[in-house]
């Protein structure tokens, strides 16, 4: 039987790490396997994480590189790609170990919830999730799943700063269409509300936009607020 890898990029998430791997708790005792890859956190994020996840990595900072690292580690047969502020339903393991099995393909990603205060985003979730089913490319909020032999094969995450999600979508979508599963994760709206909802929106349209068109991911990655 598939056994399934959650694999999880962490940076200076000590206020939301322990939450966040107790969310997993029931698929740890289930046999799934949870690995945290830190990127060099200046706060209290390994600690709380060693007690609560299976594998505890320290890698180079990137998101890309941070994921790369664990899917090398990672024991099982499928890898689940989750963000630390991002819930999974409770079946995942299911969800996602039967219908890789059932639909023949090898990667997929789950519709999305965005929770938070704004009116605007359960209609920006639902059109992300409408956007994704359309055009096959998925985004990390919406925990990226693939068989690990078809993550090797396309050579995994590109060592981008950021669109990082796009570009491996891209590369799996020559392997396979995704399975779009329609059972919703759930991430945090923190950054829409922060920057504003409309604000971020806009943001986020105009660095796909620019993506698009060859624009260096590192000047993207500035622009959307990383260091």
């Amino acid at each position: 039987m598939s056994k399934l890898s959650i694999i999880m990029p962490v940076l200076n998430e000590g206020e939301r790490i322990a939450g966040a791997l107790a969310s997993l708790f029931d698929l740890r005792a289930l046999g799934t396997e949870v690995i945290v890859v830190d990127g060099g956190s200046s706060d209290a994020t390994v600690e709380p994480a060693k007690l609560q996840a299976d594998l505890v990595i320290l890698a180079a900072r990137g998101r890309a590189m941070q994921m790369n690292v664990g899917a090398e580690k990672a024991s099982g047969d499928v890898l689940l790609f989750l963000h630390a502020d991002t819930r999974l339903p409770a079946d995942v393991s299911d969800l996602v170990l039967n219908g890789l099995e059932k639909s023949g393909r090898v990667w997929g990603r789950f519709d999305v919830k965005i929770d938070g205060r704004s009116p605007l985003l359960p209609m920006i979730a639902w059109f992300m999730s409408l956007r994704s089913r359309l055009t096959g490319i998925a985004t990390g909020d919406q925990a990226i799943f693939v068989r690990r032999d078809s993550f090797r094969t396309v050579g995994g995450f590109p060592a981008i700063a950021l669109m990082e999600d796009i570009a491996l979508s891209k590369r799996l979508k020559r392997v396979s269409k995704p399975l779009c599963l329609r059972q919703r994760v759930t991430t945090s709206g923190r950054r829409w509300e922060k920057n504003g909802v409309l604000n971020t929106m806009v943001l986020m349209w105009r660095l796909r936009l620019a993506y698009f068109f060859g624009a260096d991911p590192k000047e993207l990655a500035r622009r959307y607020g990383y260091d």
